[in-house]
């Protein structure tokens, strides 16, 4: 099958049947680079592409045009990865977006590139999932593929990760601090980040009694580990953070260190079905606030 004819039919049907306002999918830019694209008419449909550099996590936006509180009650399609869609199971699960405020057409992906590579991205290299788990109208050949996700898989990351483990916690901190010694404090990483929805960032608040919005060491060591511990077991390892960070921190390995500890711990692959992080669960069973 075709894919971008395919994904172009799809989103000028439920445009012209007044199914969605707008599908949320992929254009090729002017520069010859692969983007998001908001499509609002039948006749624009045909901007949407797929290729191997469709690799932006498109349930991002959903929170802006599907939450329970957006002002407009409409309808929005989204052209969602199997990875995508295990951010929009994270998003249902926490009810941050409304299953009949979206149109989900999903996408058989055979994985995306690096594109300053031309490699598989590591998170494809590791992922057995290659059909969405949740999805409205389906794009390719759903064909029958093993079970599994990129977190817990025996690839040469988590021999990393165990290495990270083996080392002392001076060493770990010394990795750790120079890495974030090096972080811009653009938040690039926060605004990629489709589980990243907090209204007002703790971070960024200039009466914060818990850290700063400066520079210094302190303040971005408390960025990214409290980023972090928000992200433990809702992570879904898209990968997007690390992707576009303009200093390459390996923001994933962190992320990734959580996911395998709360995969361990609980049994919980973050969006592998619309159920909660254990640690919400039990945050809200004690009497805490999600």
């Amino acid at each position: 099958m075709l894919m971008s004819p395919a994904i172009q039919a799809k989103a000028r049907q439920l445009l012209e049947e007044g199914e969605v306002t707008c599908v949320i999918g992929y254009e090729v830019g002017p520069r010859g680079q692969t983007r998001p694209a908001f499509v609002r008419r039948p006749e624009e449909a045909e901007r949407l592409v797929w290729n191997e550099a469709c690799t932006h996590n498109l349930a991002t936006y959903l929170r802006r045009k599907a939450a329970p509180e957006a002002n407009e009650r409409t309808r929005v399609g989204v052209v969602v990865k199997p990875c995508d869609s295990r951010a929009i199971n994270v998003l249902l699960a926490e009810s941050q977006i409304e299953r009949d405020r979206v149109h989900l057409i999903g996408v058989v992906c055979e994985g995306v590139i690096d594109i300053s590579t031309g490699d598989a991205q590591s998170r494809c290299r590791t992922c057995a999932t290659r059909v969405p788990l949740v999805y409205d109208s389906l794009i390719g050949e759903e064909t029958a593929v093993a079970a599994g996700s990129e977190v817990g898989r025996p690839d040469g990351e988590v021999e990393w990760l165990r290495k990270m483990e083996a080392m002392s916690p001076a060493q770990r901190a010394e990795f750790w601090l120079g890495e974030f010694d090096r972080c811009l404090r653009c938040y690039a990483c926060r605004q990629v980040c489709p589980m990243c929805s907090c209204p007002t960032c703790l971070y960024e608040r200039d009466d914060s009694l818990w850290v700063g919005m400066g520079i210094g060491l302190n303040e971005k060591r408390a960025y990214h580990l409290g980023r972090a511990w928000h992200l433990a077991g809702r992570c879904v390892g898209c990968n997007e953070c690390e992707r576009v960070c303009p200093v390459h921190i390996p923001i994933r390995l962190l992320n990734r260190t959580l996911a395998l500890a709360v995969e361990e711990a609980f049994g919980h692959r973050a969006g592998m079905a619309a159920v909660p992080s254990p640690l919400l669960t039990l945050l809200v069973a004690q009497g805490g606030e999600p």
